[in-house]
C-alpha cells in the first residue's frame, strides 16, 4: 500500500501537503483536503463511534460542526438547530488545511492537529494522535440533514437544553392517575439519569419552582421504531411512571401514559445556548455539558394508541 501511495503522490503536485487520505478495503490515494470537509455543509458528529482515550472538549460537545472559509462552525444544542447560524450553528473558530493538517483553532481550547481520513463519500475521520482519539463525522448538506434522527440519537441531550419542561395540554380521554398533579419537569446536564418534577401551579416563574420530587430516569429504544422512545421515571419515593415520549418540535414534547393512556404535552421553558462550552444563563446546576457514549436497552411497544 505504501508504494502505492508514493507512486500516486509523484503525479498529485501542488496538492501534497493540503491532502485527505481516502480509504477503502483495497486502496488509498489522496485528494485535496479542503475540497473534501467543504463539500457539505453539515458534519454530524456521530459521537458512538468515537474510539480512543483522549477527548477533543469542543468535538465532544458538538452535535455537528461546519467548515466555511477558514471559519469553524458548531452546533452545541439540538433546539434551534437549523436555525442558528443558518444552520451551521456559532462560530467558535478558525480552521486551516495547511501543512498536511487539518489545524482548528477553537477560541475557548485552543488549537489542535488532526489527520483526515475519508471513509466514504460523505462521512470521515479526523485523527488526534497527540490526545489518542478519532472521531467519526458524517456529511450533509443543509436541506437533506436528518433532523429528525438528530433529535431521537440524542434524546437526553435534548431534554437538557431547557430549565423546565412544563405542561401545557392533558387529553381528555385516559384514567385519573398521580401524575396528572405534576406540573413541571426537569432533566439536568449533572448526568443523564437524573430528573426532578413539581406540582407548583402553571406559569410559576422558572427562577423558584420548587422541585417536590427527585428520582432517576432512563430512555428505551423502541423495536421497529426510529421516532419513539420509551421515558421511565423512577422517583426516590419508589413510584414509577412509563411514558412513550415524541418529539412534536424543538421545544415540545408529547409524554403517553401508558397505565392511564392519557397523553400529556410538556413545553420547554427557559431554553439554555451552551456557546464555547459555556450555558449562557446562570439558572441550571452544572456548567457545561459533554457528550457520552449512550447504549440504550430496546422495548417491544405493547400498546398502542
Amino acid at each position: 500500500m505504501k508504494s502505492v501511495k508514493l507512486l500516486l503522490l509523484l503525479f498529485i503536485t501542488g496538492a501534497v501537503f493540503t491532502s485527505c487520505k481516502f480509504l477503502d478495503d483495497s486502496y488509498m490515494y489522496e485528494i485535496p483536503l479542503e475540497e473534501v470537509i467543504a463539500k457539505y455543509d453539515l458534519w454530524y458528529v456521530d459521537y458512538n463511534k468515537t474510539t480512543g482515550t483522549g477527548d477533543v472538549p469542543f468535538l465532544s460537545r458538538a452535535f455537528t460542526v461546519s467548515f466555511y472559509n477558514g471559519q469553524f462552525y458548531a452546533n452545541n444544542n439540538i433546539a434551534d438547530i437549523g436555525v442558528t447560524g443558518n444552520g451551521l450553528g456559532i462560530k467558535v473558530g478558525n480552521y486551516n488545511t495547511y501543512n498536511g493538517f487539518l489545524e482548528i483553532d477553537h477560541s475557548l481550547d485552543g488549537a489542535y492537529d488532526f489527520d483526515v481520513y475519508q471513509i466514504s463519500a460523505n462521512e470521515i475521520r479526523i485523527d488526534d494522535s497527540y490526545n489518542n482519539v478519532s472521531y467519526y463525522l458524517v456529511g450533509y448538506q443543509r436541506n437533506n440533514f436528518d433532523y429528525d434522527k438528530l433529535f431521537y440519537e440524542n434524546i437526553e441531550y435534548f431534554l437538557q437544553e431547557y430549565v423546565a419542561w412544563e405542561k401545557t395540554s392533558t387529553s381528555t380521554s385516559g384514567a385519573i392517575n398521580t401524575f396528572d398533579k405534576e406540573t413541571f419537569l426537569q432533566f439536568t446536564p449533572e448526568n443523564t439519569t437524573t430528573f426532578y418534577s413539581s406540582k407548583d401551579p402553571y406559569g410559576t416563574n422558572i427562577d423558584v419552582i420548587n422541585w417536590n420530587y427527585v428520582g432517576s430516569y432512563q430512555i428505551y429504544d423502541v423495536q421497529n421504531y426510529n421516532d419513539l422512545k420509551i421515558l421511565t421515571l423512577n422517583y426516590d419515593g419508589g413510584d414509577n411512571e412509563e411514558f412513550e415520549l415524541s418529539v412534536i418540535n424543538d421545544s415540545k414534547i408529547s409524554l403517553y401514559h401508558i397505565s392511564s393512556q392519557t397523553t400529556y404535552e410538556f413545553s420547554g421553558r427557559g431554553f439554555i445556548q451552551f456557546l464555547k462550552g459555556k450555558k449562557a444563563k446562570p439558572n441550571v446546576r452544572n456548567s457545561g455539558r459533554k457528550r457520552t457514549k449512550i447504549q440504550r436497552e430496546v422495548k417491544v411497544r405493547k400498546y398502542l394508541k
